[in-house]
């Protein structure tokens, strides 16, 4: 196969032989792919960016196993997101949900720009610093919206069970609705339920598959962290059940939150 560009970005690397890196990248035309990069550990190798949450054109060449990448120019580099660490865990977790739903070299379309739109928030949070419960929220609707494009959209629309719209009534403090992760969301309390929610929980939950974050008149985030862990929570236990495991990424991103509040970590179930 002739040399080809690529564009994407990089969801993972390691060391691979004495000065080579393994590169996983996500991108729109090939979906995961595994690209060898020469050198990239050596000190001063032009091919040195090829590093995790880099987004990256490349020039790749190979026709026989592993593809080698050969030219090497960075876009972006999202590695700013390390100065915090929710907003750190919240896009490790992106990439790790990606590695998961992504199939090898196969065309995704729209995942690559949606993940980089959510990190692209991600690195405002840390230009101009706003509650941690941010980037939280942004890990949720990111994870929400990769599971739609990868296949593995939440039922929000209909009780799973009934075949009824799915229709909170916000202010109505006494409806319910229960969340099976084998099934999804049924209308009503049922036994055996993951996770209970409430009509502002669910309404909230419903307009993630939109662009933009839920917020106030104001531009405040609605709702607060508590509702948030139990969202994330609840796509967690989707994973578990529809992808085979979660983002291990959730669990730092979910203990570093419920640290800064009253309510502890988001092991077990949280009262509605």
């Amino acid at each position: 196969m002739p040399e080809f560009p690529l564009e994407g970005l990089a969801l993972s690397c390691r060391p691979l032989g004495e000065h080579d890196r393994l590169l996983t990248l996500l991108s729109d035309s090939h979906g995961l792919i595994r690209l060898a990069v020469p050198g990239a550990r050596r000190p001063r190798s032009s091919l040195a960016a090829a590093v995790p949450l880099a987004h990256l054109h490349l020039q790749v060449g190979g026709n026989r196993g592993l593809r080698r990448v050969r030219q090497l120019r960075l876009l972006h580099s999202y590695g700013g997101l390390g100065q915090q660490l929710e907003t750190l865990a919240a896009a490790q977790a992106l990439a790790e949900l990606c590695l998961a739903l992504v199939a090898d070299e196969a065309p995704a379309p729209g995942m690559l720009g949606d993940l980089l739109m959510q990190l692209g928030r991600l690195e405002e949070l840390v230009r101009q610093p706003q509650e941690a419960v941010e980037a939280l929220a942004v890990a949720v609707q990111g994870s929400v919206h990769l599971l739609a494009l990868g296949g593995y959209a939440l039922p929000l629309g209909r009780c799973a069970r009934s075949g009824d719209p799915l229709q909170p009534p916000v202010g109505d403090w006494q409806w319910r609705s229960s969340f099976l992760p084998a099934d999804g969301l049924l209308i009503g309390s049922h036994s055996g339920a993951r996770l209970v929610l409430n009509a502002s929980e669910l309404a909230l939950l419903q307009r993630l598959v939109r662009p933009a974050l839920p917020r106030r008149r104001d531009g405040v985030l609605m709702a607060p962290a508590v509702v948030w862990l139990r969202l994330l929570e609840l796509v967690a236990c989707w994973c578990d059940e529809h992808l085979g495991r979660r983002p291990r990424a959730f669990r730092l991103l979910s203990n570093s939150i419920a640290g800064l509040f009253e309510g502890g970590a988001l092991d077990g179930e949280t009262p509605p």
